[in-house]
């Protein structure tokens, strides 16, 4: 069994690492463990550089906490103002003894009112809870599913990112 370290007590983040292990190496047996460290970078990234490091030192960081894992994964989310709004998305880093992949999700945009909060410094979750009268929802649909009416969820969204941070994994010849 092949024992992978998400970088993250998150409900929703070691789920959509599960997940994304799962659809992409289909009857292999995995054990999740998720582990708390810093990512490094601000508690809202606000570019997409940011994002990825914060995603890679949490990787590293459950490495150092675990060292006795097969895989290590960290799963960052962030924002980034752009000429057409602020965007919300998420990087995916997934790393092994030997070789390392990324991931980022699709790109989604923020109300207006939202916007205005996490350039004030407020993290998104929080702000989400602010404008929808919601308590954690970070741990649960995240603004994602709130925006999409559960859609899509937080860790569906989080999923792609998690299988594209796979790819070099399974195409390991071509990596």
């Amino acid at each position: 069994m092949k024992k992978v370290i998400v970088a993250s007590k998150n409900p929703v983040k070691i789920d959509a690492v599960k997940r994304g292990f799962e659809k992409m190496f289909e009857g292999i047996e995995f054990e999740f463990l998720g582990v708390s460290v810093p990512s490094g970078v601000s508690d809202q990234p606000m570019t997409s550089m940011e994002t990825l490091q914060g995603a890679k030192n949490r990787a590293q960081n459950a490495q150092k906490e675990v060292p006795e894992a097969d895989y290590w994964v960290g799963v960052e989310g962030g924002c980034e103002d752009s000429l057409e709004g602020m965007e919300a998305f998420a990087w995916a880093v997934v790393h092994s003894m030997d070789r390392m992949g990324k991931g980022k999700t699709g790109v989604f945009f923020l109300p207006e009112k939202i916007r205005v909060l996490v350039q004030s410094g407020i993290e998104l979750g929080v702000a989400d809870d602010m404008v929808f009268q919601r308590t954690n929802s970070k741990q649960a649909n995240g603004a994602v599913g709130i925006l999409t009416g559960d859609v899509l969820d937080r860790a569906t969204f989080y999923i792609e990112a998690v299988i594209f941070a796979l790819i070099p994994f399974k195409n390991s010849e071509l990596y």
